[in-house]
């Protein structure tokens, strides 16, 4: 990753800290539950060689906020690892990684006001 990269998503981190600082945590159960519906997702947003971007971040945050679960797969020439790019997305979404197979991240983010996906309970 970056410099520029990672000065951005730290600059997105600033922007919507309240979101960030206020998510709830998940247990192990919700993990798991939330693996499980993603399996027969296909990735959603691809990562090149430019790695965490501006553009990658406004990608990411449009599918989750359609989707609420979506997959994020890292390309053979991306520079950063799946755990720097998870970070970067926690960091700047607020939305929890709750899984990584390989080079594919699984992110998810609750809806705001309509959510889709029902939680087990703790």
């Amino acid at each position: 990753m970056t410099w520029a990269g990672l000065s951005l998503v730290r600059a997105w981190a600033a922007l919507y800290r309240a979101d960030v600082e206020s998510k709830p945590s998940l247990s192990g159960k919700q993990r798991r539950h939330l693996r499980a519906l993603a399996h027969h997702l296909e990735p959603v947003v691809l990562l090149g060689k430019q790695g965490v971007t501006d553009g990658l971040v406004d990608a990411v945050r449009v599918a989750i906020e359609t989707h609420e679960l979506i997959k994020v797969k890292l390309g053979k020439e991306c520079p950063a690892t799946t755990a720097e790019v998870g970070e970067s997305l926690e960091a700047a979404l607020g939305a929890h990684v709750v899984g990584a197979i390989g080079k594919t991240l699984i992110v998810y983010l609750r809806h705001r006001s309509e959510p889709k996906i029902n939680l087990p309970r703790g």
